[in-house]
């Protein structure tokens, strides 16, 4: 019953019982698109704890293929944390980049200013059936001034197994700085050079 929505979100906000949370988050998520714009305003809030806002994001990926419009919108919110939510709930569905808005959804999220949305977008992409297009939009990503957003990159490469990133992960190697980087790029190339012997 969508009238309970409030009555949800208010005891979601108040009742600091991880059950209580969970079991009102999961009742939001259960009416779909209706609840999505008060599952948003729980990511918004600076007050919201690491719980409530995990729980919400959970909530919008369950949600996920029931809302892409609503989801869609929010992916363009001047809230870099909504911003974020929105790209990982659509992340399950966007497997075909050959929808427009999808394509142009993960370009902007490919130049987020905030370092965590573009991380975000390399994971999705490194899901896509289709390696080629994938390839192309994040090996540029490996060049990245944020190391998480480079250690991404290079996972997503190695996950697409397509051995045409090689050489640019080799290229990166020679000029990476960053420790924690570097050892997944040599694990990157690493699996990606038995891919191409075998």
């Amino acid at each position: 019953d969508p009238s309970s929505l409030p009555d949800l979100l208010s005891t979601f906000l108040s009742d600091t019982d991880s059950v209580v949370q969970g079991s009102t988050m999961g009742a939001m998520a259960s009416m779909g698109d209706q609840s999505v714009e008060a599952i948003l305003s729980i990511i918004a809030a600076p007050e919201s704890t690491e719980m409530q806002i995990g729980l919400a994001n959970w909530a919008l990926t369950l949600i996920g293929d029931r809302a892409p419009q609503v989801l869609r919108q929010a992916a363009i919110s001047e809230n870099p944390n909504i911003r974020k939510a929105s790209i990982s709930a659509l992340g399950s569905q966007i497997q075909n980049l050959d929808a427009e808005d999808d394509k142009q959804l993960f370009l902007n999220a490919l130049s987020d200013p905030y370092a965590e949305i573009r991380a975000e977008a390399v994971t999705l992409i490194g899901k896509f059936d289709d390696t080629k297009i994938a390839v192309t939009l994040v090996i540029p990503k490996l060049a990245d001034s944020d190391p998480w957003v480079r250690k991404n990159s290079a996972l997503s490469l190695m996950k697409l197994r397509d051995t045409s990133a090689l050489n640019a992960l080799e290229e990166r190697a020679k000029n990476e700085d960053d420790d924690v980087v570097l050892s997944v790029l040599k694990l990157a190339i690493n699996q990606l050079t038995k891919a191409e012997g075998g």
